[in-house]
């Protein structure tokens, strides 16, 4: 997580399962008015979304903001596909980056730093059914072991 995070409202655990992540990048979303306090409420889901490059641009599709209950006529769409705020030499990297095959661009957390709600995007590559086999192993493996050392410690 970058320096000076502060509160995680979201998080896309389905990621680190379906996607191998190189890089990670936190960027900026434009909201509309009634959005950040939808944000702010927690009422956000990430899964199914994704970001995707248009003209030098990056843009988040399918993030869900439920609308704000007091927003009454100014609430917003919530599948509304949201501008993220890049700097032109990541957005550069990235549009590098996504034309190699396989390569994509995965939201995987939403915080709130210092006020302003961020993206944490990250330059992923898909797994394969046996790379998610593999890695359910391991992690019970290890819980396996940490629970046999635990059962040590105990007596």
């Amino acid at each position: 997580m970058p320096k000076g995070a502060g509160k995680t409202i979201a998080q896309n655990k389905k990621a680190y399962h379906d996607y191998f992540v190189e890089e990670t990048y936190e960027a900026g979303i434009v909201l509309q008015g009634t959005e950040i306090k939808s944000i702010r409420g927690g009422r956000v889901n990430l899964k199914d979304s994704y970001a995707q490059i248009k003209n030098g641009e990056v843009f988040l599709v399918g993030m869900h903001i439920s609308p704000y209950e007091q927003g009454n006529r100014y609430n917003h769409d919530p599948e509304r596909t949201r501008k993220l705020l890049l700097h032109k030499k990541e957005i550069s990297k990235l549009i590098g980056e996504t034309k190699v095959a396989g390569y994509s661009l995965v939201p995987l957390k939403l915080y709130l730093k210092n006020g302003f709600a961020k993206l944490l995007i990250g330059l992923a590559k898909g797994k394969k059914n046996y790379d998610k086999r593999e890695d359910l192993k391991k992690k019970e493996a290890k819980r396996e072991i940490e629970r046999a050392f635990r059962g040590r410690q105990k007596m």
